[in-house]
């Protein structure tokens, strides 16, 4: 456990961490794929997605008051489920959920900075620049905790002011153009659309949980990881909101969607003319930035723990080192093929279906085996899980009505990560049945 720096990260710096994913794609590359789905209804999403959030953040934070570790969520379901594949493939989902969101952000950085060029959308410019982010973020990352948290607080301070300034700027000037664009059109999405799109409202809130995997780092770990994911979440609210609405009022909702991989950009123009859109492209820029760079710190962790606990194999292949450092080149090189082969609304679904299903196994954990030790209300963990099967259940039904690939993907996927973990427990420990600590 030498690369665990105890007492490395500030209640600042974890914070920044938990902003830099959340505000690194959600709000910039979502909301067009929300309008698509709940139609008009999409800035109040992110309301109820708040509200869900709320919910599921309950059992993040009695865990990580009693529990706080570097594995994080890791950590979490091997309390609730012992060293059983349960644990690695739940924790696993979290990772892959963690690595399809970096090449989210990736992705998300290359279609906002392709804006200020004269570039086609579907030009390999894009996939090319969203590795390029990729691979600036993983020599960021392997230059130590110190270095990630100040750059991350610089980032996260300056790209909360910025879209903050879009948000108000954008409702103060667009204030005559809102009537007009609410009755341009009036649409009908269908109710299971409107529940689809809450899973991406919670997508784009999910960066809380890069929290947990930092707690045997933050300072005074017992309270400051759940006051960072208490603070993280409001601050990703209030943004979230007020730059929803601005775009709401500043464009159409055909318009929205027709836009829908670089909304924010194309509701500064009418706005602010072409200075909104370099200020806009430069604010995203900062954002996918630290986006990413948080995500990669965080799962490098939980994978380490994962690897320390012998819940998932490892090989160095000759690369110098420790073994976190080797887990952040197999993270990177993850993100990297998916942002060269899917594109961002496939990359989102992915992220939310494995998101979702692992956040039921880390409720339905603490509520089975260990809300007496932690002091967890049984209604509120209930009510998340509900919540999230719901929601899910929406989602996989729009997915298989417009896009049935992406369910064969992630069903593959899910059926390889379950399958090699039970192999591998098999092969090294011949254990395959749940052992409950």
């Amino acid at each position: 456990m030498k690369h665990y720096k105890p007492n490395s990260l500030s209640l600042t710096g974890a914070v920044s961490l938990g902003t830099g994913v959340m505000i690194g794609a959600g709000i910039f590359a979502l909301i067009g794929q929300m309008a698509e789905l709940a139609g008009a209804w999409f800035p109040y999403i992110f309301i109820v997605g708040a509200v869900v959030t709320a919910f599921s953040a309950y059992s993040y934070i009695k865990m990580s008051n009693t529990y706080p570790s570097a594995g994080g969520i890791a950590m979490y379901l091997e309390k609730a489920y012992g060293m059983s594949w349960v644990t690695g493939a739940g924790a696993l989902l979290m990772a892959f959920s963690m690595i399809i969101n970096e090449s989210l952000v990736a992705r998300t950085f290359a279609s906002y900075t392709v804006q200020l060029f004269d570039i086609a959308p579907n030009s390999l410019i894009i996939p090319s620049l969203g590795v390029a982010l990729l691979i600036f973020a993983f020599l960021i990352n392997i230059s130590g905790n110190k270095v990630i948290g100040k750059f991350s607080f610089v980032m996260a301070f300056a790209k909360i002011l910025g879209i903050s300034v879009f948000g108000l700027g954008g409702l103060y000037y667009a204030q005559p153009l809102l009537e007009t664009n609410t009755s341009l059109e009036v649409t009908s999405p269908s109710f299971v659309g409107i529940i689809a799109s809450v899973a991406l409202a919670i997508l784009a809130f999910k960066g809380f949980t890069t929290i947990t995997n930092s707690g045997a780092e933050v300072v005074d770990p017992h309270r400051n990881v759940s006051r960072a994911i208490i603070v993280s979440i409001a601050i990703c609210f209030v943004v979230y909101l007020l730059v929803s609405f601005a775009v709401s009022s500043s464009l159409s909702l055909s318009e929205i969607i027709a836009a829908k991989d670089f909304a924010l950009a194309e509701a500064a123009q009418p706005v602010f003319g072409d200075f909104g859109l370099w200020f806009t492209v430069f604010i995203a820029i900062i954002a996918t930035i630290s986006g990413v760079i948080a995500s990669i710190f965080a799962v490098s962790r939980m994978l380490t723990m994962l690897t320390e606990m012998k819940l998932i194999p490892h090989r160095h292949f000759g690369m110098p080192g420790n073994i976190q450092q080797h887990l952040l080149v197999y993270t990177v090189v993850l993100a990297i093929l998916l942002t060269l082969f899917f594109d961002l609304s496939r990359i989102a679904s992915l992220g939310a279906i494995f998101y979702l299903l692992m956040d039921i196994l880390v409720h339905w954990g603490v509520f089975r085996y260990l809300r007496q030790e932690v002091r967890a209300k049984a209604w509120i963990l209930l009510t998340a899980i509900g919540f999230d099967i719901i929601i899910l259940g929406a989602f996989l039904y729009i997915k298989a009505a417009t896009d049935s690939l992406i369910l064969f993907v992630a069903l593959a996927m899910i059926a390889l990560i379950i399958g090699g973990e039970r192999v591998f427990l098999r092969l090294t420990t011949g254990q395959t049945e749940h052992q409950h600590k």
